[in-house]
């Protein structure tokens, strides 16, 4: 017994100093054992008995702790008596370690048969049965994940008379079966977060290739260490946008950019920018726009590329509000006939000299020719007639040298009269034509 004491004691020492639960990976176990058999007292012979079978079923429930039955058979000698041996108990066991050596500690309470065919008198149902209470230490030896050599050895006290305390042993194998782990990591599958992939106990079964702490499944870059704030990648040029979402991992860039910078400010990325210190358009690849005659407008939009222009006349040129009103002054003495789109007159026709002239003096800018009418006939009738008398303008200038691409006709009808239509004088003043600097 004092062996014994110093074992347990030793036992105990290594568990507070290494223990760790066992793996629920084959929660239930039954075992098949040759029962060792060493009475122990005053009165007894001290001499081992083997015999068998002993049948060990349990089931493992957390932190190292299982829970079980067991029932032994066998015979024990003592002074040449010759017993019957019949052993039924429950327990308690907890494992020390995991791994492929698992001591244990066991610990219980049943029933000991030592039957010799005699009567006796006795308070207890069978005479020569005696409650027991046990405990003792084993050992497994893991073969693989499910079978093991299983050693274990149990004191057991008894106090009625006529039953032997004594030292059981058991010898045999262990088989392990239940909960599946499918991908062989000790973590059972019921448990395993991740039961397809070898991972840790500490993640759930879930791998963590890298070893940032970050598992696989929640890890952007499971093969690189990074850090949570950027689930689990890193970030090269600490412009704090992850390498995955970074286009320019190794230079520090603004978010806007996807990561990469924009020197000059423009809106495009030095990575697609053209003219990394000058503005331009993204359009442009961030170089500006080119403007070939120097207007302000850019040749993509300018219409006239090798004249100055203005932005209202797309890059074209325009006369100057001065030459417009000079053409209108001279236009406000071209008259016209009632019903009329005729040009007539000595005065007339001297007028439209002057016009001819002041277009040839400035050969850049076109004009809009405008026809008016008076108040007299129907509306879409004098809308035809002011064009027409637009038109009449138009043909007399070209024929007088003016050309044709520079002029552009419309005709406006009875709108915007100059004069009262209730009197013939302010409805002459009212067939007339006007001038305006034409757009492209």
């Amino acid at each position: 017994m004092k062996n014994f004491t110093l074992l347990f004691l030793f036992l105990s020492v290594l568990y507070f100093s290494n223990a760790r639960g066992q793996s629920e990976t084959k929660p239930w176990s039954f075992s098949v054992n040759a029962n060792l058999i060493n009475l122990t007292g005053d009165e007894t012979e001290k001499s081992f008995n083997l015999g068998g079978p002993a049948f060990a079923f349990s089931r493992y429930i957390s932190n190292g702790f299982s829970l079980g039955s067991q029932l032994a058979f066998g015979k024990a000698d003592n002074f040449n008596v010759s017993y019957n041996y019949l052993a039924f108990d429950g327990f308690v066991k907890f494992n020390l370690t995991d791994g492929n050596f698992i001591p244990y500690l066991i610990g219980g309470y049943g029933l000991s048969l030592f039957s010799d065919d005699l009567d006796r008198v006795s308070t207890f149902p069978s005479p020569q049965t005696g409650r027991t209470l046990f405990g003792g230490i084993g050992f497994n030896f893991y073969f693989n994940e499910a079978l093991s050599l299983n050693i274990q050895s149990s004191y057991r006290a008894i106090n009625e008379t006529d039953v032997f305390s004594h030292l059981q042993s058991f010898v045999g194998l262990s088989y392990g079966f239940g909960s599946t782990d499918a991908d062989g990591d000790g973590v059972p599958d019921k448990k395993d977060k991740c039961p397809n992939v070898p991972g840790l106990s500490e993640y759930e079964g879930c791998p963590d290739t890298d070893g940032d702490t970050i598992i696989d499944k929640d890890d952007r870059c499971p093969e690189i260490a990074g850090v949570p704030e950027l689930n689990g990648c890193v970030d090269t040029d600490g412009d704090g946008i992850a390498d995955p979402d970074d286009v320019c991992p190794e230079k520090v860039g603004i978010e806007e950019m996807n990561g990469c910078p924009d020197t000059d400010g423009d809106g495009t990325s030095d990575l697609e920018d053209a003219c990394l210190d000058t503005v331009g358009p993204i359009e442009n690849k961030g170089c500006p726009w080119p403007d070939q005659d120097g207007d302000g407008i850019p040749d993509k939009d300018d219409l006239c590329l090798d004249e100055k222009g203005t932005a209202a006349n797309n890059g074209c040129p325009e006369l100057s509000p001065e030459i417009v009103e000079t053409l209108n002054e001279y236009g406000s003495r071209i008259y016209f006939p009632a019903n009329s789109s005729q040009l007539f007159g000595k005065k007339t026709k001297d007028v439209l000299e002057q016009i001819k002239s002041v277009l040839l003096e400035n050969p850049k800018g076109n004009i809009l020719i405008q026809g008016y009418t008076s108040s007299d006939g129907g509306e879409d009738y004098n809308i035809d007639l002011s064009r027409r008398r637009a038109e009449a303008v138009l043909e007399y200038l070209v024929d007088l040298g003016v050309p044709p691409i520079r002029l552009e006709v419309e005709g406006y009808g009875e709108l915007d009269p100059l004069e009262d239509n209730s009197n013939p004088k302010g409805r002459a003043m009212n067939r007339r034509v006007q001038f305006k600097a034409k757009r492209n």
